[in-house]
């Protein structure tokens, strides 16, 4: 069972995850050779404040 995880910033709206969630299930099951009730998919939304690239917080611009 494959399973994806997707990490981004808050924001996105419910209808642009169920639109990733549709495509990446699909994605999946034309790469992997899987049945789409097998693909899982978690989204972790992370506060700017929390995630840091090459030693600065994203919230600080």
């Amino acid at each position: 069972m494959p399973i994806l995880h997707l990490q981004m910033h808050p924001g996105r709206t419910d209808e642009q995850k169920r639109a990733f969630v549709r495509e990446a299930t699909r994605a999946a099951v034309d790469t992997l050779a899987c049945p789409p009730e097998s693909v899982e998919i978690l989204i972790t939304e992370v506060a700017k404040d929390s995630w840091a690239v090459g030693g600065k917080l994203k919230s600080e611009g």
